[in-house]
């Protein structure tokens, strides 16, 4: 059978801000501009993440300030 290549458009690379986690073995990191907090914890194994770059493809965050949002509904 013939497959016709399909011509890739390159993704443009950002370098961009990031939150990592530190502990060994684990994998874990956010976008800063998807954070909820200004010093986010890691959603796998629960340390505080550091901050760093990382070419990553651009993403359009239409909500711009996600740490001003609140964090849920309070129930009474």
């Amino acid at each position: 059978m013939y497959y016709r290549k399909k011509s890739l458009e390159e993704v443009p690379l950002e370098d961009t801000a990031i939150w990592s986690c530190p502990t060994e073995g684990c994998k874990g990191w956010i976008r800063d501009n998807f954070a909820f907090e200004n010093q986010p914890t890691c959603h796998l194994c629960h340390t505080p993440m550091v901050s760093g770059t990382r070419m990553l493809p651009l993403i359009d965050n239409t909500n711009k300030d996600m740490k001003a949002l609140k964090k849920g509904t309070m129930i009474s």
